[in-house]
C-alpha cells in the first residue's frame, strides 16, 4: 500500500507538469492559427497580437516550430501592410530559426518568402538568389510540389532580368509538378507567354494566351486575366496593330478595378496613343496614370501610417505581456509551495498507512501461494492445449503431403500425355511423308493397284480421330473439371475449340497442333486467334496464361 501510494504521488506529479506543457503548446497553436485566420481577412492589428503572444510563448517554452510560425507570419502581416523592412527582419529571424533547430523543409518555406519580397523592390538578382535556394532544398527534399511552385518564381525573375532560355527551361519543369495547383500551373503558362513576347515569337505567345482565356475567365481570376491582356496588348503593339492594343488594354479597365491594374492599364494606353500620335488621348491617359499613383501612393503612406500606429500599439501590448507574465510567474511560486505542501500531507498520510502495509504484505504472501497453485494448473491446462496443436499441425502437415503428392501424381500423367501427344504428331508426320512419297511415285507412271490401297489406307490411318479421341479421355481424367470449368466460364467454345486449348494447355505448339488437327501452320495461328477473341482475350499470346487459371 505504502509503494503504491508514493507511485500514485509520482504519476501526479508526473502527470501535472506533461498536463501543463500540453496545454501550454495546444494554447500556443491555436494562438497562431487564429492570427493567420486574421491576416487572411486583413485584420492585421489583431493578428499581430495573437502572433506576438505566441512567439513569446514560444520563446519561453523553446518551442521552435510555433516560434518560426509566429514569427513568419508576422513578417507576412507587415509585408501586407507594405513595411517591407520590417517583413525582412522578421523573415530573416524565421530563417535564422529554420536553419539552428528545424531543418531544411522550413529554410526553404522563408527562403521563397525572402524572395517575394525583394522582387517586389524590384531587386531582381537577389530575388533569383534566395528562389534559387528554395528550389535547390525542394529537391534535395524531393518536395516535387515545391519545386514546381520555386521553379514557376525563377522563371518569372528570369524573364525580368532577360535570360529567356532559363526561364522557359524553368517553366517547363514546374508544369507537369503543379497537377495539385491549377492556380500556379495558369501562372506558368502566362509565364511561358511573356517569354515567347520577350523572345518575339508573336504569333505563338498570341495562340497560347487565347487559349489560357476563356478557361481564366470561367474561374473569375482576375489578375491572371489582366496579365494576359497586357501581354496581348503589348504583343498588338508591337505587330504595329494599335486598334487591337488599344481594345485590349481598355479590357483591362473593364474587368479589374484593382489601383495596380488600372496603374498598367492607362500606361499601356498612354504608350499607345503616343506612337499613334492622338496626343488628347495620350494626355489623357497620362492623367490617368498620374491620378492612380497618386491614389497608389495614398494608399501605401495609408498603409505605412496603419503600420506605424499597429508597431505603437503592439509596443504597448508587449509591455502588457510581460506585465501578465510577472504576474503568471508570481502564481507559479504560489502554486508551487501549495503543491509542496500537499505532497508533505500526502507524505504523512503514506507513513501512517505503513503499519496498514506491512499487514496486506503478509496477506499477500499468502495470496501468492495460492496463485502458484492456480499456476501449476493453468501450465498443465496449456501443455494439454500444446499437444493438441501439435496433432493438429502434424495432420495439417499430412494433408499438404497429400495435396502436393496428387500435384505431382497429375503433373507427371500430364507430361504422359505430353509425350503420348508428341508422338502421335510423330507419327502423323511420317506418315504424311510416306503418303507423299507414294503418291509421288505413282504419278511418276507406277500405276499400281495394290499402291493405291496402301495410300488409301494410310490417309485414312492419318485422318483417323479414334487415337486422339481417346487421348482427350485421359486429358479429362488427368485435368479433372478443366473442360468443365471451361464451358461453364465460356459457353460459346464449341468441341474442337476445346480440343484446341487442351492441346494448348499441354504447351504443344501452332506448328504441332496444326499437325494433330491436319490443317496448316497458319490457319492454326488463325484458329488460336478466333478462340482467343471468343474468351475476350486482348491478344492470342495471353492464351496459356489464362487458361493455366483454372
Amino acid at each position: 500500500m505504502f509503494k503504491r501510494l508514493l507511485m500514485l504521488l509520482c504519476l501526479t506529479v508526473i502527470t501535472g507538469i506533461v498536463y501543463g506543457q500540453d496545454r501550454n503548446l495546444s494554447f500556443c497553436d491555436n494562438l497562431i492559427k487564429k492570427g493567420v485566420r486574421l491576416l487572411e481577412e486583413g485584420k492585421h492589428a489583431q493578428s499581430l497580437e495573437f502572433l506576438v503572444e505566441a512567439e513569446s510563448l514560444a520563446k519561453k517554452n523553446k518551442w521552435s516550430k510555433q516560434q518560426f510560425l509566429a514569427i513568419n507570419n508576422i513578417g507576412a502581416n507587415y509585408f501586407s501592410l507594405y513595411a517591407y523592412g520590417e517583413a525582412l527582419d522578421s523573415y530573416l529571424e524565421a530563417y535564422t530559426i529554420a536553419i539552428k533547430e528545424l531543418g531544411s523543409k522550413y529554410e526553404m518555406v522563408v527562403l521563397n518568402n525572402i524572395a517575394i519580397l525583394y522582387s517586389k523592390e524590384k531587386k531582381y538578382n537577389k530575388s533569383y538568389e534566395y528562389f534559387k535556394k528554395a528550389y535547390s532544398t525542394a529537391i534535395q527534399n524531393e518536395e516535387d510540389r515545391k519545386r514546381g511552385l520555386y521553379a514557376v518564381n525563377l522563371g518569372l525573375v528570369s524573364n525580368r532580368l532577360g535570360n529567356l532560355n532559363q526561364a522557359r527551361s524553368y517553366f517547363h519543369e514546374a508544369l507537369p509538378l503543379l497537377e495539385v495547383y491549377p492556380r500556379i500551373k495558369q501562372q506558368a503558362y502566362i509565364g511561358l507567354g511573356e517569354t515567347l513576347v520577350l523572345a518575339r515569337s508573336y504569333k505563338e505567345a498570341k495562340d497560347s494566351l487565347l487559349q489560357l482565356l476563356p478557361e481564366l475567365r470561367t474561374e473569375n481570376n482576375s489578375d491572371l486575366v489582366t496579365d494576359v491582356l497586357l501581354l496581348l496588348s503589348n504583343i498588338a503593339y508591337s505587330q504595329n496593330n494599335m486598334l487591337l492594343a488599344v481594345e485590349w488594354a481598355s479590357a483591362m479597365l473593364e474587368y479589374n478595378n484593382n489601383v495596380e491594374s488600372r496603374l498598367n492599364a492607362f500606361q499601356q494606353l498612354s504608350k499607345i496613343y503616343t506612337k499613334t500620335g492622338e496626343l488628347e488621348r495620350a494626355l489623357v491617359a497620362k492623367d490617368s496614370v498620374l491620378s492612380i499613383s497618386s491614389r497608389w501612393n495614398e494608399i501605401k503612406n495609408d498603409r505605412l501610417f496603419a503600420t506605424n500606429k499597429i508597431k505603437f500599439e503592439l509596443q504597448n501590448y508587449q509591455n502588457e505581456l510581460k506585465n501578465n507574465q510577472k504576474e503568471i510567474e508570481e502564481n507559479q511560486k504560489t502554486f508551487r509551495v501549495i503543491f509542496a505542501v500537499t505532497i508533505l500531507i500526502i507524505l504523512l498520510i503514506a507513513v501512517t498507512l505503513q503499519a496498514s502495509y506491512i499487514q496486506s504484505k503478509q496477506r499477500k504472501i499468502i495470496h501468492a501461494r495460492n496463485e502458484e497453485v492456480m499456476a501449476l494448473e493453468l501450465e498443465k491446462e496449456k501443455n494439454k492445449k500444446l499437444i493438441l496443436k501439435k496433432k493438429l499441425d502434424e495432420e495439417e502437415a499430412r494433408a499438404l503431403l497429400e495435396e502436393e503428392r496428387l500435384k505431382n501424381e497429375i503433373g507427371f500423367r500430364n507430361r504422359k500425355l505430353s509425350a503420348k501427344a508428341l508422338h502421335l504428331i510423330q507419327r502423323n508426320d511420317l506418315l504424311q511423308h510416306i503418303i507423299e512419297d507414294l503418291e509421288q511415285q505413282s504419278q511418276n507412271g507406277l500405276q499400281n493397284r495394290s499402291l493405291k490401297t496402301y495410300i488409301s489406307e494410310l490417309k485414312k490411318l492419318l485422318h483417323s480421330e479414334e487415337e486422339w479421341e481417346n487421348f482427350i479421355d485421359h486429358f479429362e481424367e488427368v485435368n479433372h473439371g478443366f473442360i468443365s470449368a471451361l464451358k461453364n466460364k465460356h459457353s460459346n467454345l464449341n468441341v474442337n475449340d476445346l480440343r484446341f486449348i487442351s492441346y494448348v494447355y499441354m504447351k504443344l505448339t501452332n506448328k504441332e497442333i496444326a499437325y494433330v488437327f491436319n490443317i496448316t501452320h497458319e490457319a492454326s495461328r488463325k484458329r488460336r486467334e478466333r478462340i482467343s477473341k471468343k474468351m475476350n482475350l486482348k491478344s492470342s499470346s495471353d492464351l496459356y496464361d489464362y487458361i493455366s487459371g483454372f
